[in-house]
């Protein structure tokens, strides 16, 4: 079963199974309208229709469009930290090098499988100003820094995650300038952004 998106993003969290199903085929129906139609012209009853489920089902979640889409990148965001933890788990813990490829290596296959990414990676298109506690890129670095501090042995201090969310940042902008150039990733542009993650990371990890 799919993780359940943090209680804050929807109306009811879902106990039973039967009801977690249901939430799953939501997200997985905004998912694939997010890819047909773009997120302007995204529909809470056109999602119900593609799910297959009454849209009085999507409002018990989810109290409009938005709502559905930051629980969408909430579950993305669990999915990508999940992948991550799978590619660690067969890497030694004495290298930080090939750790960071995979940061980025399962990045780059879930923005080319993975529905509805492109426009919702972690994060709902112009997000409301929230703070750092509402920006998608702090969550990711919050995310990264505790896996990479539990792999590598480190102290998951404010200096290494201040050096992660600045690695984010600037791989979050090369790989969005990779996609528009090619729509599998411009693969110059990509080893580029590799080989400044490699340089910039290692004022922190070596």
């Amino acid at each position: 079963m799919d993780p359940v998106p943090p209680a804050h993003s929807l109306r009811r969290t879902p106990v039973q199974q039967r009801s977690a199903d249901r939430l799953a085929r939501i997200l997985d129906a905004c998912a694939e309208l997010l890819d047909e139609t773009g997120y302007e012209n995204l529909s809470t009853r056109a999602v119900a229709l593609r799910a297959g489920v009454p849209i009085g089902s999507v409002y018990r979640f989810f109290g409009n469009k938005r709502a559905m889409a930051t629980a969408l990148a909430h579950r993305n965001l669990d999915r990508y930290a999940d992948g991550i933890a799978d590619r660690l788990a067969g890497l030694p813990a004495t290298d930080w090098r090939p750790v960071v490829d995979a940061v980025l290596d399962e990045y780059l296959a879930m923005k080319r499988t993975v529905p509805g990414f492109a426009l919702v990676d972690f994060g709902v298109p112009a997000p409301p100003a929230g703070g750092p506690a509402a920006d998608p890129n702090h969550l990711v670095a919050a995310r990264l820094t505790e896996l990479l501090s539990g792999h590598l042995g480190l102290t998951p201090d404010a200096t290494l995650e201040r050096g992660v969310l600045v690695a984010v940042e600037a791989t979050d902008a090369l790989i969005q300038l990779a996609f528009r150039s090619d729509p599998d990733g411009d693969p110059g542009i990509v080893a580029e952004t590799r080989a400044m993650m490699q340089a910039y990371l290692a004022r922190f990890l070596d």
